[in-house]
């Protein structure tokens, strides 16, 4: 017994020192349990922290792809308003252009008109000049014409019967030389008169 005792004494120490050293033990092994379990809730929340971070990129990423998509779609549909704009323009300067090839064509041909007619105004012009002219000439013609007719009929309303039968007596030629160039003389006054056309 005594043996026992002592070998229990002995034992008791180390016994004491084992359980001291596994209160130890327990002791470090709750520490690392907790600062585990702290570690442990602490990624958690990182983990639930990055997750929410990583819905809210996500939920902003499926935002920005709309927005990118809205943004696209509209770009294509400005882009499909300026090529209509741009059609719609040259359009318009094709019709312009044509417009305005009309009226060159309608201005030249009205220019040519006026060119036409102004020429024909200055010919008329000048033919009714030569006209007036060739009208105050040919009055004037005619009044010498009815001058040089009135002398006749004057010198031959005072011939007598007397004065026909000396003028036809071949003796009295004289009388006749004096006749005919009274007459050779009104002729000439006569075709000095005719108008030349």
């Amino acid at each position: 017994m005594r043996s026992r005792l002592t070998s229990a004494a002995l034992l008791a120490p180390m016994l004491l020192s084992s359980v001291a050293h596994a209160d130890q033990e327990n002791d470090r092994l709750r520490e690392a349990l907790r600062s585990a379990t702290a570690q442990s809730r602490s990624l958690e929340d990182q983990r639930t922290a990055l997750q929410a971070k990583v819905a809210d990129a996500e939920r902003d990423k499926a935002v920005f792809k709309a927005q990118g998509d809205a943004a696209k779609a509209e770009n294509r549909q400005l882009e499909k308003q300026h090529r209509e704009a741009v059609d719609e323009f040259n359009q318009r300067l094709a019709d312009r252009d044509q417009t305005l090839e009309k009226w060159r064509a309608a201005y030249e041909e009205a220019a040519n008109v006026a060119r036409s007619k102004d020429a024909e105004r200055a010919k008329f012009e000048g033919l009714a000049a030569t006209y007036k002219a060739s009208t105050k000439s040919c009055l004037a013609k005619n009044d010498q014409l009815l001058k040089v007719g009135r002398e006749l009929l004057h010198h031959y309303e005072d011939v007598t019967v007397g004065e026909m039968i000396v003028a036809r007596e071949p003796m009295l030629a004289a009388r006749r030389v004096e006749i005919q160039n009274f007459l050779q003389d009104n002729n000439d006054k006569i075709l000095d008169q005719k108008v030349i056309r």
